[in-house]
């Protein structure tokens, strides 16, 4: 199985992107599966029900989320409906939705982390009870963190249990994609489509202007030329194990 995954989609320039690259880069990559992470969709914050389908009818199998997956407060009544997204497996069990689904016979979870992220319940035990249940061969995690350290951690504990732990959340891509020793690949951030000329997505001068006076402002999509930032896992059917993961980077317009 090929299984790509797509990293952050920040507001509409990133679901343009997204409407434009995704259906050529399956049919160019021979996808069999691809997953996109949505969280920060809809105007840079969360999701809706517009745009969970706006990127399934671009081609994602599967929509994944994150920290941000209830900042569009009318998404916690919609997201029951959404049978192909993903909330956090390790947020507390009366969050609506659900944390893992099964696609074209493959796993797909979305866990969150806690180093430097809101409080939330143990991903490294949410992730042992699920494949304690599953027996599926081919299972991805989107694994949505803030730290390299607990991101890696998490690849070298799931090592040879699962396909692939894809990271997701800091919008700025990681060099270290490759196969572990058992067979699951690991990267610590896959990056973001969203504008190029921006910090993580946002207008820079919003950014900055937080950072220098400590005083709140509204975050702003950017706008401009798009970083589609992608990872391809080649996956062996019989066994589960990856073969080989590598980075698939676009520029929309090219």
């Amino acid at each position: 199985m090929r299984i790509l995954f797509v990293g952050d989609v920040v507001g509409r320039p990133g679901r343009d992107a997204v409407a434009a690259l995704l259906p050529k880069l399956r049919d160019e990559l021979r996808v069999d599966l691809a997953i996109v992470n949505g969280e920060n969709a809809a105007g840079g914050a969360g999701l809706t029900t517009e745009t969970a389908r706006e990127l399934q009818a671009a081609g994602a199998d599967v929509v994944t989320t994150g920290n941000h997956i209830w900042d569009q407060r009318q998404f916690a009544g919609e997201i029951e409906g959404l049978d192909f997204v993903l909330r956090p497996i390790n947020l507390p069990p009366n969050n609506p939705g659900r944390g893992s689904l099964t696609v074209k016979g493959a796993l797909v979870v979305n866990a969150i982390g806690r180093t430097f992220m809101a409080p939330a319940d143990d991903p490294f035990r949410a992730m042992d009870d699920l494949l304690a249940r599953s027996d599926a061969k081919i299972t991805v995690l989107d694994w949505h963190a803030e730290a390299t350290s607990e991101k890696l951690a998490m690849g070298w504990h799931l090592d040879g249990r699962v396909t692939a732990v894809v990271g997701s959340h800091t919008h700025v891509p990681t060099a270290d994609a490759r196969v572990l020793p058992n067979g699951t690949a690991l990267v610590c951030d896959t990056g973001m489509v969203g504008p190029r000329d921006s910090i993580l997505g946002m207008k820079t001068d919003v950014i900055v202007e937080r950072f220098r006076t400590g005083m709140p402002r509204r975050f702003e999509v950017a706008d401009g030329s798009v970083s589609f930032g992608s990872v391809l896992i080649d996956a062996d059917d019989a066994t589960g194990k990856a073969r080989s993961i590598e980075r698939v980077d676009r520029t929309y317009p090219s």
